[in-house]
């Protein structure tokens, strides 16, 4: 597990509901039952700023860092798909994307991962397509600095050549496997966590179960169910998601609740 992406979900799935900041040592402390080295927090936390998702702030426990507006809005997308809280009907309809590609192979990768991940597919190497428009596609691009043109597209051909599409899209046998391995993956390690299991240990397994959940954003554009193949292992993986992160949940939010208190009451000692 990476420092970066590991913050990422620490804010996102814990530090958001509580104002989206945290001092740098509660960071450090909440990201240690991951087996993650102050060190790389606090790289992590620099290479995050630099790219305009953390501000810097001082707290009164000490310094630390709070989400920016481009962050949050990340942050919230991702919760709703992580979550499936904004599942949309859809309409019969693509968004398409025609871009002139960047001309670094480094930036077109930074490109590809970031449509990836809100939910666009690729039919060529310079056309995209999803089932629902992006809501930040048009500032992706823009601050990317690509020229494109965006369509909305219906198939003539109804649902069967939608489903065509999406085929030449998505590999959905590639992604139905993984899911099948996150299942299998998973089942054991959380096997072992019960209710005699300490907070800190209930969290750190939630925190890996939905670390590896979050990495689906960048694989499956979570399709509507009219495009999908019958059986979907999809639909049985986030069952098991769902019902494991809920049982884990209310210990979890104890251990950051704790080392959060912990950290100010460290402040209001020194403050004495």
């Amino acid at each position: 597990m990476q420092a970066r992406s590991a913050l990422f979900d620490l804010y996102g799935d814990h530090l958001r509901a509580r104002g989206g900041r945290a001092p740098v040592a509660a960071l450090v402390k909440l990201l240690a039952p991951l087996g993650i080295a102050p060190p790389a927090v606090r790289t992590a936390v620099s290479r995050m700023v630099r790219q305009g998702w953390l501000d810097p702030l001082r707290l009164a426990s000490g310094p630390g860092y709070s989400i920016t507006p481009k962050a949050a809005r990340r942050l919230d997308e991702a919760a709703a798909r992580i979550y499936r809280t904004g599942r949309h009907s859809w309409d019969g309809r693509f968004d398409l994307l025609v871009l002139a590609a960047p001309a670094s192979r480094r930036d077109r990768q930074r490109l590809a991962a970031n449509l990836t991940f809100l939910g666009y597919g690729t039919l060529d190497d310079c056309t995209w397509v999803a089932t629902r428009p992006g809501e930040d596609v048009d500032v992706l691009l823009a601050e990317a600095g690509v020229r494109y043109e965006r369509f909305t597209a219906a198939h003539a051909a109804g649902t069967p050549g939608a489903m065509g599409v999406v085929r030449r899209a998505w590999d959905l046998t590639e992604i139905g496997r993984a899911y099948e391995r996150f299942a299998a993956e998973q089942k054991p390690l959380l096997a072992g966590v019960t209710v005699r299991s300490s907070d800190e240990e209930a969290y750190a397994a939630r925190f890996r179960l939905v670390h590896a959940w979050r990495t689906f954003l960048f694989r499956d554009p979570q399709l509507p169910p009219a495009l999908l193949p019958e059986r979907w292992p999809g639909t049985s993986a986030a069952s098991f998601f769902d019902r494991h992160a809920a049982r884990l949940r209310p210990a979890a939010d104890r251990y950051v609740e704790h080392c959060l208190d912990a950290n100010n009451r460290l402040a209001r000692q020194k403050g004495r």
